[in-house]
């Protein structure tokens, strides 16, 4: 690696938190020592590699007993099953810290948490608790939840999987697509319908004879998670591993409510990351005798960046105390997460017409957090999607159908 290279390196592992109006005040003093945890161990262990291993369509699945060490993984889950017992908004702290590396690595998290372990802790039996929390809190194993289909993405109702009651167990056929964690993970929560057409969840696990993971390659997004599909051949499924508490398709919304709180979350930190290099590059790049940054188109675009982060901060923390105390509806959900998200993609184009031809190269995050953030903005309920949600909240008329 040459010099300058190094040089362009080190600018981007750098990192301060842009906070212009203060939103840290609305923090409690456990949130803000939790996000330090998290982002001193990000620092060292995955900032300083990170653009590398999307460049080399890595997964760096050995992060994995860090991120459950320090409580990445669930850390809404209560204490007696291997969580930490946090609030939403803490939980919202910690994907904007991961997020801000990287949104594969929150990705990773964030299934683990919100759609394998949350469905198991809200819809599960006692023993199904008991025996699959503890270790997805730490990691040995790993989840992934299985509803997008390749005919059904906007439209999960239409769902083709299926499973048949054969006595002593289920039966379980059919095929899910864009599974995030998929090739690696040991369990799958699954959605399918039964023979009366009524939505279940089902636990699958890694070795189920008939059930296999295939991974999806020749990604430009998310380079550095793993994403694959799963596939059902007759797979026999034990009764026990029904979520019995909740079913329909409204169970798999749910967890998508608290998977899109996350990415409301942890959007800003990629928006951050993104401002925090534009704005430093400009203070070092100089042009024309001086700083690229007492320009004033330059100057246009970092403050409309930091408006925006500010404004997706203040949307996120609101959003948690909702959250926190019961009353966040799925469409105030909805809401955050495409306006946030939409943020996020913006700032990371924005910023990189700052850097120039700078901004294309590894060297710097990002073309990683832009080519990232077009999944962002398509999974967990796409763009438009969400756009008609809100549309149908505020007139009461469904564009839907």
């Amino acid at each position: 690696m040459s010099t300058t290279t190094q040089q362009n390196a080190h600018v981007a592992h750098r990192y301060e938190h842009s906070d212009y109006y203060l939103v840290d005040d609305l923090l409690t003093e456990e949130q803000k020592l939790i996000r330090s945890s998290v982002r001193d161990w990000l620092n060292i262990h995955a900032a300083p590699h990170i653009n590398q291993w999307a460049q080399d369509n890595h997964c760096p699945t050995h992060l994995i007993p860090g991120m459950g060490e320090l409580g990445m993984f669930g850390p809404f889950v209560s204490e007696e099953y291997g969580g930490m017992g946090l609030d939403y908004s803490t939980y919202g702290v910690i994907m904007q810290e991961i997020e801000r590396v990287d949104s594969g690595l929150r990705s990773m998290a964030s299934v683990q948490g919100s759609l394998v372990m949350y469905p198991i802790y809200a819809y599960g039996s006692e023993a199904q608790k008991k025996k699959f929390l503890p270790k997805l809190a730490t990691g040995e194993w790993m989840g992934c939840f299985g509803l997008t289909e390749p005919n059904h993405g906007s439209n999960p109702s239409g769902m083709e999987t299926h499973f048949t009651d054969e006595g002593d167990h289920y039966l379980l056929n059919g095929a899910k697509t864009w599974i995030s964690n998929s090739p690696f993970a040991q369990v799958a929560i699954v959605w399918a319908k039964n023979e009366e057409g009524r939505i279940h969840g089902l636990i699958v696990e890694r070795g189920m004879e008939g059930f296999t993971t295939p991974e999806i390659h020749n990604k430009w997004s998310l380079r550095a998670s793993a994403t694959g599909e799963l596939v059902f051949d007759n797979v026999k499924v034990p009764k026990e591993n029904l979520l019995p508490k909740k079913s329909g398709l409204g169970a798999p919304l749910g967890c998508l409510d608290s998977a899109r709180f996350g990415i409301a979350w942890g959007a800003i930190g990629a928006a951050m990351d993104c401002y925090y290099t534009a704005l430093t590059y400009s203070k070092e790049r100089t042009q024309f005798g001086k700083p690229i940054g007492s320009y004033q188109l330059q100057q246009k675009k970092l403050a409309e960046m930091v408006t925006e982060i500010t404004k997706g901060q203040l949307l996120a923390w609101r959003l948690g105390q909702l959250k926190d105390q019961g009353k966040a509806t799925t469409q105030q959900i909805s809401m955050a997460k495409r306006n946030n998200v939409n943020i996020a993609i913006n700032i990371a184009r924005e910023a990189r017409q700052v850097l120039g031809g700078m901004g294309i190269t590894g060297d710097y995050p990002l073309m990683r957090h832009a080519m990232n953030l077009e999944s962002v903005i398509t999974y967990e309920g796409t763009h438009d999607i969400h756009l008609l949600i809100t549309g149908m909240d505020v007139t009461g008329i469904s564009a839907f159908r």
